[in-house]
């Protein structure tokens, strides 16, 4: 995998993005987590031409948030299946939710957030894990890390 540098640095941000893909791969991320493995399931709930879906499952499992099972011999089909890689990616996948939920979309909206256990609707808010504390209220900036190289 290419590493994406940003000022002589690894940027976490642009990497994410390249390793993700465009917004077809977060579609079918958001799916998966929902429970959606099949090539079928996946066409049928984003309308996504085949041709796409191909190439874009392809690069989730090269990038290792997916895996490729297959569940029937003849003819061979396969599922994809979230690996600890891809199921660690659901937060940003909520929190893509949230933003949109809160400033894109109007009254009449096509999909909520809820608890599978309770039905409740659910509100993601990032929170720093040191405090507790949503991030939108800190004061919180980029700044150099250790990895950091400083010439001389």
């Amino acid at each position: 995998m290419r590493r994406t540098s940003f000022a002589g640095s690894e940027c976490p941000i642009a990497g994410s993005l390249e390793l993700v893909g465009e917004w077809w791969s977060m579609l079918i991320l958001r799916d998966a987590f929902d429970g959606h493995t099949r090539f079928d399931a996946f066409q049928r709930n984003l309308g996504i031409a085949p041709t796409m879906l191909t190439r874009r499952l392809r690069a989730l499992v090269s990038a290792g948030l997916l895996a490729k099972r297959q569940y029937q011999d003849r003819p061979p089909r396969h599922e994809y299946v979230l690996t600890d890689l891809g199921r660690d990616f659901r937060p940003v996948i909520l929190a893509l939710y949230a933003w949109g939920d809160r400033h894109l979309t109007s009254a009449g909206r096509n999909r909520v957030l809820i608890n599978r256990a309770t039905g409740a609707e659910i509100t993601p808010v990032l929170v720093d894990s040191s405090t507790g504390r949503p991030v939108a209220e800190l004061d919180a900036v980029f700044t150099a890390g250790p990895g950091t190289w400083e010439p001389a």
